[in-house]
């Protein structure tokens, strides 16, 4: 078998982050007695997309990423709110979302009977992602999740990824690959760090990055027929 490490992206591409995010969102809202949920998300949610990408270009700290988000987003409705007392609250409601995407389990299921070890490779806050990771099915699946924060660095850090290998028995980078939604993170990383990556790319979109995933897939299907096919011929596919 040519590869062995998986390393799976957590949100977007096992975790169905968009389900989870708004049920928290709606709970968080009602719980600061906002009446107009709907305008408040539709100007919140690209907001923060745009602030995480920040973060991954270095350009603002993960802490002034949780503890201004919500006061930017209050502020824009005119009205004054302690950003870290709100980010307090709202980990409270998103770190209790484990929703899946329908398939992630049974692949998971056929990737670890093939004798693959899974991995998680998150950006994200500990306390968050280990609380919606013990809230879903998929947990028991990975050996262990590797998440930014704790690692003192992010995705697409080649250091995030030399850390992953210091703590993997046996760990070689030409036999782990990088699984994931995200160009700018997850494949950008990869090539960061001399690993081969997988694009997982859903909804068919143009790659006008300068990241270079190794394969392309659309579905869960289309994955596991991958590393299926890796596993039997022991080579690249």
């Amino acid at each position: 078998m040519y590869y062995k490490f998986l390393l799976f992206d957590l949100d977007h591409t096992l975790l169905d982050f968009a389900a989870g995010e708004e049920v928290a969102l709606t709970q968080f809202l009602e719980a600061m007695e906002v009446t107009d949920m709907a305008s408040f998300k539709a100007y919140y949610k690209p907001m923060n997309q745009a602030m995480w990408k920040d973060l991954e270009q270095g350009k603002i700290s993960k802490l002034d990423l949780i503890n201004t988000r919500f006061s930017r987003a209050f502020a824009h409705f005119g009205r004054e709110v302690d950003g870290r007392e709100m980010a307090l609250l709202y980990q409270k409601f998103i770190s209790q979302q484990g929703q899946t995407f329908e398939g992630a389990v049974e692949l998971l299921q056929e990737l670890t009977a093939l004798g693959y070890e899974l991995y998680g490779a998150t950006n994200g806050v500990t306390y968050i992602q280990e609380n919606r990771m013990a809230h879903s099915p998929i947990q028991p699946f990975f050996k262990e999740i590797f998440i930014s924060e704790q690692m003192g660095t992010k995705k697409p850090e080649a250091l995030f990824y030399d850390k992953i290998a210091e703590q993997i028995t046996g760990f070689t980078k030409e036999r782990a690959l990088m699984i994931g939604d995200s160009l700018t993170a997850d494949v950008q990383g990869g090539n960061n760090a001399g690993i081969d990556t997988v694009w997982y790319n859903p909804q068919g979109l143009e790659n006008h990055t300068s990241a270079k995933p190794t394969y392309e897939v659309s579905n869960y299907q289309e994955l596991l027929t991958l590393l299926q096919v890796n596993q039997l011929g022991g080579e690249k596919c």
